[in-house]
Formats: structure tokens, sequence, C-alpha cells
């Protein structure tokens, strides 16, 4: 039996490689799976480009630039029993579909795989770990597929985080007691790559992220306060090393950590009002349930095929 599958592609800006990876990716589906595009907010074509294209069944477009929001829109319009979520410039292998199918045909809930680049895959996702007695096995939001009773479960991912959503998705995905499954032939890969820097706004986004998924998830325990000043103390360190070097100043450094003390006291603040705001196992306050308005517009192919 054919899966039924629904692949949520969140694009924006990127017209030319989300072009490229929607030709692998319609070359790897079966006729029965849906191929979803959301789109925000573009200005480069994508529009246009997109609903030429017959292999796109819906293109949902968005004035918001967040990848939860994203995908939370695309799943609200996917109809498959198992939902994947891949970013614009991720072209997947030749066996993608086929790993998918049969990580879900075995019993699992969740399946992911790696992610290459020009250097080689990205950090081992398979390795899990154990963070206040939970059992956490991360996986690339780019590349990820779920059974739709999972997101039901999970409601979706949290809006409020900007960037680490599928980290928080993952730690509510232990919570919750579901299995994720590796599989080393569900494999796409990145063709830009990045240049491994942080600007100031870059590292409140990930600290703020940071605080914000383990004090939501985990409440005020030493754990969380633990982890954050240890990664703030390892990242602070490197950066130490490039004023050593020359390749940063003292005041580009001294910058970067008021960034990050304020960020992470914001995010634990929020968290924490988060954590209380959802009680349930789930922990997701601003998830798909919370809100109807995030397309400004919608494409639906499937309309005229019914």
């Amino acid at each position: 039996m054919t899966l039924a599958l629904s692949v949520v592609v969140s694009t924006l800006n990127d017209r030319e490689q989300l072009l490229s990876s929607l030709d692998a990716l319609s070359n790897c589906l079966p006729a029965t799976a849906e191929i979803i595009v959301v789109n925000g907010p573009s200005s480069d074509g994508t529009t246009g480009a997109v609903r030429d294209r017959e292999d796109v069944d819906v293109l949902v477009e968005l004035s918001e630039r967040n990848p939860n929001v994203s995908r939370n829109a695309g799943l609200a319009v996917s109809t498959g029993d198992v939902v994947a979520f891949l970013g614009d410039r991720y072209r997947v292998s030749p066996s993608w579909y086929d790993a998918i199918e049969t990580a879900i045909a075995s019993g699992g809930d969740v399946v992911t795989g790696p992610v290459l680049g020009g250097d080689g895959p990205t950090a081992d996702t398979r390795r899990a770990n154990t963070v206040a007695g939970r059992t956490v096995t991360h996986f690339d939001g780019n590349n990820v597929a779920f059974d739709r009773t999972v997101l039901e479960a999970l409601d979706g991912f949290d809006e409020y985080l900007v960037v680490g959503g599928d980290r928080d998705c993952a730690h509510r995905v232990g919570a919750l007691g579901f299995d994720v499954i590796w599989s080393g032939e569900m494999a796409t890969r990145d063709e830009i790559g990045t240049d491994g820097g942080h600007s100031q706004s870059e590292w409140g986004e990930r600290y703020q992220s940071l605080a914000y998924r383990l004090a939501k998830n985990y409440g005020p325990r030493p754990t969380v306060v633990g982890r954050t000043v240890f990664s703030a103390v390892r990242d602070g360190y490197a950066n130490a090393r490039t004023v050593a070097s020359g390749d940063e100043t003292p005041t580009g450094w001294f910058g970067d950590g008021v960034t990050v003390l304020s960020s992470t006291g914001r995010g634990l603040t929020d968290g924490l009002r988060a954590r209380f705001a959802d009680r349930t196992r789930r922990r997701n306050p601003n998830g798909l349930s919370t809100r109807h308005d995030r397309a400004v517009r919608v494409y639906d192919r499937r309309d005229s095929e019914r």
C-alpha cells in the first residue's frame, strides 16, 4: 500500500534553489504524494515560478518570516497520514521516499536522516541525549517526517521560536514517548552550507531560543541554568580566541556577551510563562491550534481536481 505522504517545503527568497529542490523531490515521489510549498514572504518571483509547476499541489503565501509558522501553515493544509518537512535548499536522495515508507511501515513515529553538505554530514543526530531523565533524539527540521498523530499530539511547532523550533519539538517528542528512527537512506544535500559565523542578532535568537525551550520543557531546575551557562561559556571562549587572532574586536566580543545575557534572561522568563500557559506534556502554547490567520493567500490545485 502506497504511503499517503504530504511534503511541506518552506521557502524565502531562494527561488533557484527551491526549483532545484522541487525537481529532485518530484523525481522520487509517487503520484499519490502531495507537495505543499509555503512561501513567506518572498520578493524574487517565487510565487509565479511555483504556480507554473504542475507538481506543486498547494502554494501557501505568508507574511511572516518564521520557519515554524511556515511549517504549521503547511501542516494545516496537508492531507497525508504522514507529513514531511523540507527546506528549500535541500535536494533529496532517490531513496528518500522509500526510506520514509519503510520506517513508518515498521512502526516509526518520526523518521529523519542525514543532511549532507560540502563538508560532509551535519551533526550526528542519531545519538540520543538524556535531559533531566528524558531521552531526546534531535533531528533537523529541514529533513524530518512525522506520523500525523504525532503532530496532532504536539499541536505542531512552537511559533514563539524563530530558531531552534526543531530542537524544541524533539524535546516534546521525547516527553510524549514517541520514537525517532534514523535512516541513512533518508538523505538530503544542502547545496549552500553556512559560513559558520554569527551576528549579534543571531546570537540573541540562539540564546533566547535555548533558554526558552529548556525553561518551557523542564522548568526552573539546575539542569536548565547549567546547560545554558555551559553553552555560553563554551561560545564565549571560542569567540575570545577569535579576538586573540585578530578576527574579532574586543568591543564586538563584549557586545556579543551582552546580547547573550539579555537574550538568555528574556528566554528564561518567556519559557517559564509558556510552561504555565500549557501545563500538558505537549508544552506548546503557541502551536497550530492557537491561530488561523497565518496564510495571506492559498493557491490549491487540488480544488480543480476534486
